[in-house]
């Protein structure tokens, strides 16, 4: 089993296939109306000449079926940087095969190859069977933390002020 599946970096031809991820996690999240990105969006940011987002790709006998997107952050009081994790997805059709596990296992493993202090990303509260997941690779929920976001209108107030 563990020879049907890879995992490699994204490259510009997998454009479409990590849009339809994308598309796919929105309408699971039920967030479809968030989901603006373009294919020319994924090229120029995950691909262009200073890209600052990144990808892996799981490919189980040699298909697209699932993807990390991530980036760095850097945490003040570690002293250090670490990954945040934007998005995890794996094809429903192939849950279970232990992808999702590799992904994270994947960037757990950069992030002690680099010294990193930390691997974070959001779950939704209502998504359950992400939490048991979550959680059954070690994750601690933060709870403590509320999610602060400005956009659109109030954010280019902001910005004119």
């Amino acid at each position: 089993m563990a020879e049907d599946l890879s995992i490699r970096p994204a490259v510009a031809a997998d454009a479409p296939s990590i849009l339809r991820f994308i598309a796919d996690l929105a309408a699971y999240e039920k967030l479809s109306h968030e989901a603006k990105a373009t294919e020319a969006d994924i090229v120029r940011d995950l691909f262009g000449a200073n890209p600052k987002v990144f990808c892996e790709i799981a490919e189980w006998q040699g298909q697209p079926v699932g993807f990390a997107l991530w980036f760095y952050t850097y945490s003040t009081f570690q002293g250090r940087h670490g990954i945040w994790l934007e998005d995890l997805y794996v094809d429903p059709a192939m849950r279970g095969k232990g992808i999702g596990k590799a992904l994270l296992v994947h960037l757990a493993r950069r992030c002690v190859r680099e010294e990193l202090g930390r691997f974070e990303w959001w779950v939704l509260d209502w998504n359950e069977p992400s939490i048991k997941f979550y959680k059954a690779q070690g994750g601690v929920m933060q709870d403590e933390w509320t999610k602060v976001r400005i956009d659109g209108a109030a954010l280019l107030a902001l910005g004119a002020a």
